[in-house]
């Protein structure tokens, strides 16, 4: 299996999971999908929302990198265009258009991956971290740390709905976008 397979794999992993996420907070009411729960997000929609913020700014971290990809590009883009997530409490519909928002990242983000050479991979995604040391690493890496972030994160999500004795399963092994 070629590098590229292996983070396509990832981005299809990363949109099932979120699906699976954004199902069960969706079958939540509006205030307890809300109430702040102790994490450094607040509520269940705070974490949510911050999954997708950080798909979002992955993405542009890397459209320097994939400016000689015209279809990596082009998929950037379209995750660029995704309305950023809300602070605060959000109305169920402001909550309904985050689901969205989730979808058409994820979406975007599968293309990207779908669209990235072997050589891509090797390319550098300049980093302002770290007082410039280093000033870059690759592209393979970012797409690594993209993938553990919102892992990370969905493992949050998964404890407080295990507290909440919501049935769940972000942090098991999924295969059904195989």
């Amino acid at each position: 299996m070629t590098v590229v397979k292996t983070h396509i794999i990832f981005a299809k992993y990363n949109a099932e999971a979120d699906k699976q996420v954004v199902a069960a907070l969706g079958k939540m009411s509006n205030d307890e999908r809300e109430k702040d729960r102790g994490s450094y997000y607040g509520s269940l929609s705070g974490l949510a929302r911050h999954l997708l913020g950080g798909t979002i700014f992955f993405g542009s971290m890397f459209t320097k990198t994939l400016s000689g990809n015209a279809a990596a590009s082009k998929a950037l883009l379209s995750l660029a265009a995704v309305q950023q997530p809300l602070k605060g409490v959000l109305t169920k519909s402001q909550w309904n258009e985050t689901a969205a928002a989730i979808d058409s990242a994820d979406k975007a983000y599968i293309a990207m991956s779908e669209a990235l050479s072997e050589n891509d991979l090797d390319a550098p995604v300049e980093l302002n971290w770290y007082e410039g040391n280093p000033a870059s690493v690759p592209l393979a890496f970012m797409l690594q740390q993209l993938t553990a972030h919102n892992t990370h994160h969905r493992g949050q999500i998964s404890q407080i709905l295990d507290e909440l004795k919501i049935d769940n399963d972000f942090s098991g092994i999924n295969v059904k976008f195989l």
